[in-house]
């Protein structure tokens, strides 16, 4: 038995590549979204009484991962890229089916001129992310505050200290008035340290880079915690 799915609608969002996505959304404050549902789903009617809902699941699809196929067994950042855990134990993209969900706040609908989008909340969501699914999060149902959750019970700590250079400084006040929040929008990706596990802990003169918004941020990380080095108009 195999099943065929259409995307309902495709994710906008800050995120332009999977390096430097927080691993869960609300992690990050400035890292909103718009979810525009697509043909023929995108109907008022499709959405009527959702503006009652606060928050809302979304699956998609790991679009950009899912030609790698599955694995069994996966090493969790964040048990430190080294143990190995069983796939069904974790939230890899590399899955059997490549399915994802996520809890994601709903600010607001916009219908008008032919387009139904919904308006989001803190992302973990690629752009481009095909949306298979919406379905109204439930708290009496769904939330469950005394649950054990393994190796992530608690938030991933976001502590690396992060500074900016003076070029870095420079073009984020040229930025400004589009991006009123962008220093406090890179900062908070950047404090929970994206880098791969196997670099945690590592203090080198090696550089990285990552297209958030418009912009390819580049930093590297010394003793003193991470240092953004140059923010470039792409």
């Amino acid at each position: 038995m195999s099943f065929t799915f259409q995307p309902i609608g495709t994710i906008h969002s800050p995120w332009k590549e999977k390096f430097a996505v927080p691993r869960q959304p609300g992690l990050i404050q400035d890292g909103g979204g718009e979810l525009l549902l697509l043909p023929p789903y995108n109907q008022p009617e499709a959405v009527r009484g959702l503006e009652a809902f606060s928050h809302l699941w979304l699956l998609f699809v790991f679009h950009q991962t899912m030609a790698g196929g599955w694995r069994p067994t996966v090493r969790p950042p964040r048990l430190g890229g080294n143990a190995r855990m069983g796939v069904f134990a974790t939230r890899s993209t590399f899955r059997p089916n490549p399915i994802g969900m996520s809890l994601v706040e709903l600010r607001g609908i916009r219908t008008q001129k032919g387009e139904v989008v919904l308006e989001l909340g803190s992302l973990d969501l690629v752009d481009g992310t095909p949306i298979v699914d919406i379905k109204p999060y439930l708290p009496f149902a769904e939330a469950v505050p005394d649950a054990r959750a393994g190796f992530a019970q608690e938030a991933p700590p976001a502590s690396m200290p992060v500074a900016f250079s003076p070029q870095a400084a420079q073009q984020i006040a040229q930025h400004g008035q589009r991006y009123p929040h962008l220093e406090r929008f890179i900062s908070e990706v950047l404090a929970q340290d994206p880098r791969p596990a196997y670099r945690k802990g590592e203090e080198t003169e090696r550089e990285y880079a990552a297209w958030l918004l418009d912009f390819n941020v580049r930093w590297r990380v010394d003793a003193s915690g991470t240092l953004v080095t140059a923010i470039e108009r792409r």
